[in-house]
């Protein structure tokens, strides 16, 4: 059986396995007690971020990467357009921005201003941070003028990517959408494969939902 270990953007793969009706355990991770007592998920992950992944033999860390091996181990599915299908370069583009378009940088705003001492919480790798999502997220909402969906007509595993990053934006760094973005997120929330994944994701559903 698959194993995630941690939330965070291990809710990205728990939504995708919840999707795919692909059997898991969540394994959690403590971060915010330190991993340096956790020697099984250090044996996984001796860097001690989250989320990894153990499939029998197979270790992964970084969740697109985790997503697009159980999209292929365990696919074909239409969550991942093939690479014949007009859908797929949006595809591609989205699932990837997500992380490193919008949540990388949307991580050292949300570490900025949350954990920094207070007179650096505004400092200007922050503010560069806050920059680059905010232009990426122009490719977004263009995107949104296209079709319902960041591959089109159809929800894709790129929206698990983006979706997350914008719920982490919302949440973490106090981004306020609206209009096409807000009505986006209220057609994944709607989702069934996500309410599950949210259910299943106890420490994830305690801070989006308080």
């Amino acid at each position: 059986m698959i194993t995630i270990f941690g939330e965070g953007r291990g809710f990205r793969v728990v939504w995708l396995l919840e999707e795919m009706e692909l059997p898991y355990r969540l394994r959690d991770v403590d971060l915010l007690a330190g991993v340096d007592n956790d020697a099984e998920f250090l044996a996984i992950n001796p860097a001690g971020f989250i989320p990894a992944m153990q499939d029998g033999d197979v270790t992964m860390v970084e969740s697109v990467a985790i997503m697009e091996y159980i999209l292929a181990r365990y696919g074909p599915t239409a969550l991942a357009p093939a690479a014949q299908d007009a859908a797929f370069p949006a595809y591609q583009q989205f699932l990837h921005l997500g992380e490193a378009g919008l949540a990388a940088s949307l991580y050292f705003v949300s570490g900025a201003r949350h954990l920094a001492p207070e007179s650096e919480r505004d400092n200007w790798s922050a503010r560069q941070a806050m920059g680059v999502f905010t232009t990426r997220m122009t490719l977004v909402t263009r995107q949104l003028e296209r079709g319902p969906y960041m591959a089109g007509d159809a929800f894709t595993a790129a929206d698990i990517s983006v979706g997350y990053a914008l719920e982490m934006a919302r949440k973490n760094v106090g981004v306020a959408f609206d209009g096409a973005v807000q009505a986006y997120m209220t057609r994944l929330r709607a989702r069934a494969g996500y309410r599950r994944a949210l259910e299943a994701c106890h420490a994830t559903r305690r801070w989006w939902t308080s």
